[in-house]
């Protein structure tokens, strides 16, 4: 996956552990197809109505003090089933029946693949394409990699060192430029595309990433839309690129290219957001190259770096690539502006 297009370029709060306290796993594998974000108004009304159903406890996630808010709710939900390609999610119990509407479209299945629905003769996914009417206002439902939150309460909890297993399928490896007592991983709920909410991940440095934390805290609170948040792997360091990711994230131990100088991302002091909505452009290069339609940045379409979300990282003393002279890396933020 891209992180930072191209670059011309301690003391963190013990994470909590997330589980599903022997929820029962049909009911778990139900519940985790049905996305089912609920406003927090609501938790208690839906509890009553639905009572005697097996009990989903919620992820323990740690909610920001500087947020306030209420603590996660403990939700009841009757067991369904939804097929991928539904639009509204629909439960039954006793007399009551409640909709949610899942807005945006399916995630077709050539994203991320390199297989695109190219024109008759067309076959090279290099070629920079500007007519895929799906990417043209690209509006995704969220792949889940983690469990989503039960609600649209903010949760986010940070555990540093990273734990092995999320090292194990990072980029992280003893040549890098940072040690891994130095960074940290965070978990953070957030809203996307599709109106539900979801749970990310990434890797930033240690002393940096409360900071980071506050601002997805506050994009959360604005339902600012991301489409993917997941640690980058090493495969993803390695595929052919495919025009089309849009996956949010931080640490990745690269170096920039065409050069032999390791990438702000490799330090854990970069950020990528949307990707494709906000992509890197010099002259006549596009990254991600399928991303002709978010080059006008006159458009006002959601998942699109605002100046509010600029001031957010300014706030952090962070620097945000879109501000380059020589290029503009719309997507990135920095702490030292590269």
């Amino acid at each position: 996956m891209l992180l930072g297009a191209l670059e011309e370029h301690s003391a963190v709060r013990p994470a909590r552990t997330h589980g599903s306290n022997g929820l029962e796993s049909e009911l778990t594998s139900t519940l985790r197809e049905m996305r089912f974000p609920l406003p927090s108004r609501s938790v208690f009304a839906l509890a009553v109505i639905i009572a005697g159903c097996s009990t989903l406890a919620s992820p323990s996630l740690t909610q920001p003090p500087s947020l306030g808010g209420v603590a996660p709710q403990a939700l009841t939900r009757p067991a369904i089933e939804v097929p991928e390609s539904t639009t509204t999610i629909t439960t039954t119990s006793a007399s009551t029946t409640t909709t949610i509407h899942r807005d945006g479209q399916p995630r077709p299945h050539w994203i991320g693949s390199g297989r695109l629905p190219f024109a008759p003769g067309q076959a090279d996914p290099s070629v920079a394409l500007t007519n895929v009417p799906e990417l043209e206002d690209r509006r995704f439902w969220s792949p889940e990699h983690l469990p989503p939150p039960p609600n649209d309460v903010f949760l986010s909890s940070i555990e540093s060192p990273p734990p092995p297993n999320v090292v194990a399928r990072s980029t992280w490896h003893p040549e890098c430029p940072v040690a891994l007592d130095q960074l940290a991983y965070a978990q953070v709920s957030f809203f996307g595309f599709d109106g539900l909410f979801h749970t990310g991940e990434f890797i930033a440095q240690a002393d940096h990433i409360e900071g980071i934390v506050e601002v997805f805290a506050m994009l959360h609170e604005r339902r600012f839309p991301i489409e993917e948040m997941v640690v980058t792997s090493r495969s993803d360091l390695t595929a052919r690129p495919s025009g089309d990711i849009n996956n949010t994230g931080a640490f990745v131990c690269r170096r920039t290219v065409n050069s032999s100088k390791w990438s702000q991302h490799a330090y854990g002091l970069a950020i990528d957001i949307n990707p494709f909505h906000n992509p890197y452009v010099k002259g006549e290069t596009v990254i991600p190259h399928l991303a002709q339609s978010y080059l006008d940045r006159d458009r006002d379409v959601p998942g699109m770096i605002n100046a509010e979300i600029v001031a957010m990282f300014a706030e952090l003393g962070w620097e945000w690539g879109g501000n380059w002279n020589t290029a503009r890396d719309w997507m990135h933020f920095s702490e030292n502006g590269r």
